[in-house]
């Protein structure tokens, strides 16, 4: 049988009329366990990752998957299995590490604001790094740590103000956005933190946005944190690693990012012209690695034209999907079982009772009531993001490998998203 692989989905194709995922029909996985339904593909996952791994060879060199785009426990268990460390950004995502068998001492820590608790248990547990965003957290955490009689791991996360040409709610690193310490301020603070005895200094993080599609911004950061690697080596200080961070992005339309693997070819070139290229590395990958292995399943309820919009709705929602309410995000979303002919001009609606409760306006779509349609490229930022508004339960998970399909979360019954409370 003839298979006609979509363009930017990796593991996905129709084969005759029927799409697949690796080798499991999709269409049986709607019907056996219901929609909406969240599929991911095994072998994405870990070929997305070999792009990594391969840009890295004979370097030394950590890959922390970013867990805040897919935090499912199976998910971390495989690219824990597969050698990777994690980037968290809270207490939470820390114990889901530990609890699919993560190596704490593999965690970086995350995140402007994290509290005293989290940092105690982070410390307690053993992790690499904390990535610290704030002079104010300095101290905090020096505390935290002289309290129990142990010095913190720390880098400072720089915002060196480089635009990565992003959604401007994904974009991390310029002086208007929370994230990270200034760049005029960064060699003060490295002698701030060396001198608190609580603390020490191990690296330099540097993270600007997600979902960056070109190569100049990653060039132009990577020269001003080397800029400052000299100059606070040059104070005295040393740094251990150097941490590049993430947010490489995917194809979700037709946009290009470059090959994990080329990105870095050109920035390792870079580091070593400057002399750093034996230094130890970090990065921290987090959509590049699951966003195009994952879709998610749902199915036409209704088809309501109108004089102005015609609205094709569907069980999946934007407590499901939230991007395309958050960001006006853009996801493909393709028939299981195509149908001959041209169909119509639709927006794919879901039930949530807002008007900003869309998955995708204007599209072309040949679809009857019962159809079954898939939104591609929501393994990153769907499920994660996912909520119970409306008392909608979360959707189920599957990971696909070759031919087995595995049940990696049971979807949620109306008493799971009310058993936390208590009547008066």
């Amino acid at each position: 049988m003839t298979a006609q692989q979509l363009p930017g989905q990796p593991q996905l194709a129709y084969r005759g009329n029927e799409l697949f995922l690796e080798d499991v029909r999709l269409a049986d996985l709607a019907h056996q366990y219901g929609t909406p339904l969240f599929v991911y593909s095994k072998a994405a996952m870990l070929a997305a990752l070999a792009a990594y791994q391969r840009g890295f060879a004979g370097r030394k060199a950590q890959i922390c998957y970013a867990m805040k785009a897919n935090s499912s426990l199976a998910v971390l268990q495989l690219f824990a299995r597969a050698g990777c460390g994690f980037d968290i950004v809270s207490g939470g995502e820390l114990e889901r590490v530990l609890a699919a068998g993560g190596d704490a001492a593999k965690v970086i820590f995350s995140g402007v604001g994290k509290t005293r608790a989290e940092m105690r248990r982070a410390l307690q547990a053993g992790i690499g790094c904390f990535n610290v965003e704030s002079e104010a957290e300095l101290d905090v955490l020096n505390e935290v740590a002289l309290s129990l009689g142990q010095r913190a791991p720390v880098s400072i996360r720089v915002n060196p103000n480089v635009d990565a040409k992003t959604h401007p709610y994904i974009s991390t690193g310029l002086k208007g956005n929370k994230f990270g310490i200034a760049h005029e301020r960064t060699l003060a603070t490295y002698q701030r933190a060396a001198a608190l005895s609580g603390l020490k200094v191990v690296g330099i993080d540097c993270h600007i946005g997600s979902q960056i599609t070109q190569e100049s911004p990653y060039l132009d950061a990577m020269d001003r944190v080397l800029d400052l690697v000299q100059a606070i080596e040059a104070a005295g200080i040393t740094l251990h690693h150097i941490d590049f961070g993430g947010g490489l992005g995917i194809d979700y339309n037709g946009d290009t990012p470059p090959p994990a693997d080329a990105l870095w070819r050109k920035l390792l070139a870079k580091l070593d012209a400057r002399g750093y290229g034996e230094r130890q590395l970090m990065i921290e990958p987090g959509r590049s690695l699951v966003g195009n292995a994952g879709v998610c399943l749902t199915e036409v309820l209704y088809l309501k034209p109108g004089e102005q919009k015609n609205f094709c709705i569907v069980d999946a929602a934007m407590n499901d999907l939230p991007r395309p309410a958050m960001y006006e995000a853009y996801h493909q979303i393709v028939p299981l079982a195509p149908r001959a002919g041209q169909g119509g001009t639709w927006d794919v609606v879901g039930p949530v009772c807002e008007s900003g409760d869309w998955l995708g306006r204007d599209r072309a779509l040949n679809v009857q009531t019962g159809d079954l349609l898939a939104v591609l490229s929501a393994g990153a930022y769907c499920m994660s993001m996912a909520s119970n508004y409306n008392t909608r339960g979360r959707a189920a998970e599957i990971l696909v490998d070759g031919t087995q399909a595995h049940l990696i979360r049971r979807r949620e019954s109306a008493a799971d998203t009310f058993a936390q409370e208590t009547l008066l």
